[in-house]
């Protein structure tokens, strides 16, 4: 079965292997997290299984959300996830650690890609620009968005918009390093999202 984490990317860093190669690892910060909550099939419809990370103050949640984690005797905590397809042995309060990991191992990592605001066609689907002198008043413009005859713009059509901000998946990348003591994971290569954003990491089914 597969093994989850919830943790938080510190940022980007380099380490030397034993050849003297440097390999780009991202830093992330994962767990401790806390089994909060445990569904089934027969009640719930369907096998899942909810971690916590972070703590939070109580004055921050409402009594929905607070009372989930008083009748299971759990501080409260800022950030939740379902994983489905978790081990069947785990129970309330059980403590999820970097510690089930191994260096080497492949995992899938999921996150929200950095927002860039509204973007036009040239940044957000890197389309060319128009000519810069000889009087031209076309420089960045997106140019002809459909036919004529069709009297309309067709569905997909590439144009400015909002970009960035979406739920990404980064699969098959290497567990670099492991440090229990610090819960670091070193992870070759990037990963979606801004220094100190959310990400969840799951292992290859």
């Amino acid at each position: 079965m597969a093994r989850a984490i919830i943790g938080k990317k510190l940022g980007m860093t380099q380490v030397f292997k034993d050849d003297g190669k440097f390999l780009p690892v991202t830093v992330v910060k994962a767990g401790p997290c806390v089994v909060t909550r445990t569904k089934v099939l027969e009640s719930d419809g369907y096998q899942a299984v909810q971690l916590g990370f972070e703590d939070i103050k109580e004055y921050k949640l409402n009594k929905p959300e607070l009372g989930v984690f008083k009748k299971n005797d759990i501080s409260p905590k800022r950030y939740l996830k379902e994983f489905r397809t978790l081990e069947d042995d785990l129970n309330h309060g059980d403590e999820i650690t970097v510690e089930q990991f191994e260096v080497g191992e492949k995992i899938d990592v999921t996150g929200t890609s950095k927002g860039k605001g509204f973007a036009g066609n040239i940044k957000r689907w890197n389309q060319h620009a128009g000519p810069k002198t000889h009087g031209s008043h076309f420089h960045r413009a997106p140019g002809s968005i459909g036919a004529v005859d069709a009297s309309r713009v067709f569905k997909g059509q590439k144009l400015p918009g909002r970009m960035g901000s979406n739920k990404t998946t980064i699969k098959n990348l290497e567990i670099v390093d492991i440090r229990k003591d610090e819960n670091i994971l070193l992870i070759h290569g990037s990963i979606p999202g801004p220094d100190k954003g959310i990400v969840y990491i799951k292992t290859v089914d």
